[in-house]
């Protein structure tokens, strides 16, 4: 077997029993890695019966056949569980070199089930899994527990961890990497969390990934190469600016939501931009193990230092929460990368707080543009005080206590990210069919198309056609998180330059039709996941502000989504009943 290395790792909190699984060649092909097999492993183990705090739910980390290969920007691996915070099935990616590792140890996936009765640490040195106390890791934050990781494991090891937020379940935690990075959605660190689950440390690893083809894979790697170094957002707007590039393009589009969505431009945006980092708090540039367009960032404030802030995190904390100061943005950022809290739910549910105030449904000293504000709060939702204890569980609950749904900007419990869908009609279907909740990454970014021109430029207010243009970029992306591969490279690579190099890695003939119909097959099993929990066309929908209330001034004056059209043509595309549901000959057309 070329590409995969053939056998899988299933951990027992519980009994603290670790058994070897040997992979199936067939299900590797068709599913290939990452978010597909993923899916596939949590669809067969984690029923509607289970809850995602029983010990019954798994994590499932998954790499994929081109991880730890010469392949451009695979230094990626893949987490699926039951998010506690939607429900929902739930897959996030990160980089770093922990994926990297993993696949170098020997195994294609880790799957992690059962419940330590006290904290516990998983060692992983090359194929052997052992269990180690951490109870004097618990209540540690995220650079703590790192200090303490490389100093009892050495400085080369790779690790992911949870922050005093995912012990305390908090519902938008996330699970840090290398404390750098996170898998951020849907409540990760929780499910961790709830599994008295501390850290997974990878301490060596020395094994190599068969290629089936050496010579061609150098050549379409070198291909490759030349292609991404040659894309304007690859070689220069990612490497000079990081993801912060967006902030000023997104503001001037009318698409930067400001103050929990009640506005699309923000006044400060210039003060928090990309531009600005790099005058005032940049430090060097950072990056992914296998990749050169090193996109991430190392920043310093007056009072801190750290990663980032990414595009996101300066939109959630900064314009969302009406915030421009950009040490305080940044600030915030670092705590929640600390406590390990997702940054975006974290704005979400800190600017659904601010317009409860704001429209006296609470009483609370925490108002837009008050940024010495929002570092306090952010403490008090990791350590769920008083009514931090309330956000923890996210902006729909929160909101729905205080009867003001309508204010949760959030689809299956899930807060919408950087883009107001009102003036990206796409991105609104994006939001409203995404597996996990609203999401840009999940759901299809469909932002490339309508603002940024690639791969080509459509009229983003436009609602004929959306849904089959939505489809196909969601069925590349399913495939790009199987492979797994990094989103940027796409800009620059199409299905073609990854079929040639699965087919290089593997040995097995992919066409780019051939990754299109396993995206497909990816969208549909998650699909019928999220049915069999309960969810149903219903729940493909968006806050009702973002359907009924016009955006007030700027280039998208005057819109709203007009989202029912668009998804009635999304589901016929997709060969879907009215109602969302696949038919018979859709699931036999793709062996399901």
């Amino acid at each position: 077997m070329h590409g995969w290395m053939g056998k899988m790792a299933e951990v027992d909190l519980t009994t603290r029993q670790v058994k070897i699984i040997k992979g199936d060649p067939e299900q590797y092909k068709v599913y290939l890695g990452g978010r597909g097999l993923g899916a596939r492993i949590l669809y067969d183990r984690v029923d509607q019966k289970i809850k995602p705090f029983d010990p019954e739910n798994c994590l499932v980390f998954t790499v994929g056949p081109l991880t730890s290969t010469s392949a451009p920007t695979s230094g990626r691996f893949s987490l699926t569980t039951k998010s506690p915070l939607t429900g929902t099935i739930c897959e996030s990616s990160s980089g770093e070199k922990w994926g990297w590792q993993l696949k170098k140890c020997g195994f294609d996936a880790l799957i992690i089930h059962g419940s330590a009765r006290t904290p516990t640490n998983i060692i992983i040195n090359n194929d052997r899994i052992e269990f180690k106390d951490a109870s004097d890791y618990w209540g540690q934050t995220v650079s703590a527990t790192k200090k303490k990781i490389l100093s009892q494991y050495g400085r080369n090891a790779d690790f992911l961890s949870i922050g005093p937020a995912g012990e305390n379940k908090v519902l938008i935690s996330c699970i840090m990497n290398n404390g750098l990075r996170a898998l951020g959605r849907g409540g990760l660190g929780a499910v961790m969390g709830s599994k008295n689950l501390k850290a997974i440390v990878i301490k060596e690893s020395s094994r190599t990934v068969p290629v089936a083809d050496p010579e061609k894979m150098k050549f379409v790697v070198a291909e490759s190469n030349k292609m991404l170094r040659a894309h304007p957002i690859t070689s220069k707007g990612l490497p000079e600016f990081g993801t912060t590039a967006l902030v000023n393009i997104i503001n001037e589009a009318g698409i930067f939501p400001t103050k929990n969505f009640q506005q699309s431009q923000f006044q400060d945006a210039s003060k928090i931009s990309g531009e600005t980092i790099a005058k005032k708090i940049f430090v060097k540039r950072t990056g992914c193990a296998g990749c050169f367009i090193q996109c991430g960032r190392i920043t310093r404030t007056k009072q801190n230092e750290g990663e980032g802030p990414e595009f996101e995190s300066v939109w959630a904390l900064g314009a969302n929460c009406g915030v421009g100061d950009l040490e305080t943005v940044a600030n915030a950022a670092y705590l929640c990368n600390e406590l390990g809290m997702d940054t975006i739910s974290t704005g979400g549910v800190l600017a659904c707080a601010m317009e409860l105030n704001q429209r006296e449904k609470i009483k609370i000293d925490l108002r837009f543009g008050d940024g010495k504000k929002i570092l306090k709060y952010i403490a008090k939702i990791a350590t769920r005080e008083g009514i931090g204890n309330e956000m923890a569980e996210g902006s729909k609950r929160f909101a729905k206590k205080y009867k003001s749904e309508a204010y949760a900007m959030q689809v299956k419990g899930l807060d919408l990210p950087a883009y107001d869908p009102r003036g990206s009609q796409g991105m609104g279907l994006s939001y409203a069919t995404s597996p996990r909740g609203a999401c840009h990454l999940k759901g299809g970014y469909m932002i490339g198309a309508e603002i940024l021109g690639a791969p080509k430029m459509i009229n983003r207010f436009t609602r004929t056609g959306k849904g089959s243009y939505l489809a196909e970029v969601q069925n590349q992306e399913a495939v790009i998180d199987s492979v797994i591969a990094c989103r940027f490279a796409t800009y620059a690579l199409g299905a073609p330059y990854w079929a040639r190099l699965l087919t290089a890695v593997t040995g097995i003939t992919y066409t780019g039709e051939d990754l299109m119909t396993l995206g497909e097959r990816i969208i549909n099993l998650e699909r019928l996941y999220n049915l069999r929990e309960g969810f149903t066309c219903k729940d493909d929908t968006l806050p009702k502000r973002l359907m009924r209330e016009k955006v007030s001034n700027g280039p998208a004056k005057g819109q709203v989504v007009d989202l029912k059209p668009m998804l009635e043509e999304y589901y016929q595309f997709r060969g879907w009943d009215t109602k969302g549901v696949p038919t018979k000959e859709k699931l036999k057309e793709l062996n399901l």
